[in-house]
């Protein structure tokens, strides 16, 4: 969770968008929101979109420098992987019904991808497919395929900023 907020503020500190936080509440259930100043419609799409490249770099780096993972004694980092996992699994359900603040990274991805932005539910399609691919690569670490699609899930969002 640390780097996925860090993410949020490194590129809020870059942009000069002077991050704060924010109480925000989802059901009862006391959360924090990053906050900043307003950006263009680019740089917002950046730093909605950082926790989740953070998240998916990770992952990535997990996943390639050490395959059998799932054999090995490595408590934290199975943990961090997990995290990210159950994180983008929430985070996609969050899209798919579209609740959650306003605050919420989907939303804020959904509404400045291209200059119409698009459909919160993609979204959650592209936040759900490389962690349902990276829980498989967990299991079935030599299933090359399921590596290659997650990678071009995860470039193809980063690539969205280009839209």
């Amino acid at each position: 969770m640390g780097a996925h907020e860090a993410a949020h503020v490194f590129f809020d500190t870059t942009f000069g968008a002077d991050p704060g936080f924010k109480r925000v509440n989802y059901g009862g259930i006391p959360f924090f929101a990053i906050t900043h100043h307003p950006v263009s419609r680019r740089r917002e799409f950046v730093i909605s979109s950082a926790g989740f490249w953070t998240q998916h770099a990770v992952d990535e780096w997990l996943l390639s420098t050490r395959p059998a993972l799932r054999r090995e004694h490595a408590p934290f980092l199975k943990g961090m992987l997990a995290f990210n996992i159950i994180t983008s699994v929430a985070y996609s359900g969050v899209a798919f019904t579209r609740t959650g603040p306003p605050e919420r990274d989907t939303r804020g991805i959904a509404a400045t991808a291209g200059p119409e932005g698009m459909n919160e539910r993609w979204v959650g399609v592209l936040v759900l497919a490389p962690a349902a691919l990276d829980a498989y690569r967990y299991v079935a670490p030599r299933a090359r395929w399921a590596a290659w699609a997650s990678r071009a899930v995860k470039v193809g969002m980063v690539l969205l900023v280009l839209r």
